[in-house]
């Protein structure tokens, strides 16, 4: 059985063919990052912190791949793309080994989420992995949730994946893809 991360993986590259334009909203230790530019996507990555930024590098020079690495924050994606995108993927939370104090914001990761559902083709996914086990946490998962389930079911089909029975605040998975 894949766990929700894996089943974003699983999602994403069922659409992503090489050449695609795809977001990885919240670089943070590069693992999407990387998954993403191994599929031969043209990847543009953000991060608010210059250590994602550093370990994203690492892990893409490492596997001898490239990716378009951006300090800001994803809010400001349309600063960067102007173009149709076919996929993009977040991390919600904060990045693991470093400050817990800077996290992800409802306000932001929903302006960011609004521009890459404009820009998104049809077909395209947006995987939202939901961490929210930390101060702030359940007010971003609970402004996403109510956000994704207003979207509407004609043009957007959204699914929610996760386990039931862990302990704890066990993250999750919103896949969205647009219908039309």
């Amino acid at each position: 059985m894949l766990n929700p991360l894996e089943l974003a993986h699983r999602f994403l590259a069922e659409v992503i063919v090489p050449g695609d334009l795809v977001v990885d909203a919240t670089m943070g230790q590069g693992y999407d990052t990387v998954f993403l530019a191994g599929l031969k996507a043209d990847v543009v990555a953000f991060d608010v912190q210059a250590l994602a930024l550093a370990m994203t590098e690492k892990r893409l020079e490492q596997a001898q791949l490239t990716a378009k690495l951006i300090l800001d924050g994803h809010e400001n994606v349309g600063q960067y793309i102007d173009q149709q995108i076919k996929a993009a993927i977040f991390n919600l939370g904060y990045l693991p080994k470093s400050d817990k104090q800077v996290i992800t914001q409802a306000e932001t990761t929903l302006d960011a989420l609004t521009q890459l559902l404009e820009m998104l083709v049809k077909g395209g996914r947006i995987a939202l992995m939901i961490y929210y086990g930390h101060a702030g946490g359940l007010e971003e998962r609970d402004a996403v949730l109510a956000f994704v389930s207003g979207l509407p079911q004609r043009e957007f089909q959204v699914m929610r994946y996760g386990g039931i029975n862990q302990a704890n605040q066990p993250p999750f998975l919103v896949m969205i893809e647009k219908r039309l």
